[in-house]
């Protein structure tokens, strides 16, 4: 009787072990193939591995403005997520935790918004940047980003599981909403921050359509508008390409090591209450 969950245990690794090499395996390649000259990158059959790994595409990225367009992703990336993180917990914990009037409409109309295409808002945000005088600026980025609806539903979904008896006796003790917020809260809800703050970063990361829209400006770009313009100037350089890709992708991993033991706990745990 115990050989056969035994043995499905086995089956059950060896498929995921063969799901998590198919998804790896697109990763592995890209990174070996920015260690690759174009010739050795193109020929048939491949190499697997490079036998003579060189530096020399990453040196061809960076005579292009890449670290500059480097740096306005992280920098977008980063910022947006901490004004997530920051306007979305205050938000979620008011309409988990506070009973006003017109409570249920506010989180209705949320909740309406997180379907609304962002296209349908692009005309009206567009000119909400020019008359802001920040088209063309990491800001017209970055503050659009902000008022993610997203982000303000999963810290209420979360913040519903809050118990009721421990804000109450911080009351008693004398504490303020700041001080019940900052020293009670937010330590409780750490894992919806992780889950948040990795949406965020990804989704911002990611957001090439909002990029492509509010910025022009060559020095302005991020690192997925830059290497889309070297797609068209090095159609042929796969090597330069790869180098690229895989600079737009190490911050991404990062962050999801950096906060991944948050970010299944942060997700289970706010969908308990809805």
């Amino acid at each position: 009787m115990k050989k056969e969950p035994e043995v499905y245990k086995v089956i059950s690794n060896v498929i995921l072990f063969a799901i998590a090499l198919l998804f790896i395996f697109p990763f592995y390649w890209i990174i070996s193939g920015s260690f690759k000259l174009q010739k050795v990158a193109i020929q048939l059959p491949p190499e697997w591995f490079p036998k003579s790994p060189t530096w020399a595409n990453y040196t061809e990225l960076f005579l292009n403005p890449a670290a500059r367009w480097f740096f306005n992703s992280v920098w977008i990336s980063l910022a947006s997520m901490v004004l997530v993180l920051l306007t979305a917990s205050m938000a979620g914990y008011v309409l988990a935790k506070k009973r006003f009037t017109g409570r249920k409409i506010i989180f209705s109309i949320l909740i309406m918004a997180m379907a609304l295409p962002k296209q349908t808002v692009l005309v009206p945000l567009v000119r909400l940047m020019n008359t802001l005088k920040l088209y063309d600026s990491l800001s017209a980025v970055i503050f659009p980003a902000v008022g993610w609806p997203f982000g303000v539903f999963l810290m209420k979904q979360f913040c519903e599981t809050l118990p009721t008896e421990i804000l109450e006796a911080a009351r008693i003790d004398g504490a303020n909403e700041g001080k019940t917020f900052v020293q009670i809260v937010c330590p409780i809800i750490k894992p919806a921050f992780g889950a948040l703050a990795i949406f965020t970063f990804i989704s911002t990361w990611n957001d090439y359509f909002l990029q492509l829209v509010m910025l022009s400006s060559r020095e302005n770009f991020t690192i997925s508008l830059g290497i889309a313009t070297l797609q068209a100037e090095m159609a042929t350089n796969y090597g330069v390409l790869m180098a690229g890709a895989t600079l737009g992708a190490l911050p991404i991993v990062l962050i999801f090591l950096c906060f991944q033991k948050y970010f299944t706990n942060g997700i289970t745990m706010g969908a308990v209450k809805g």
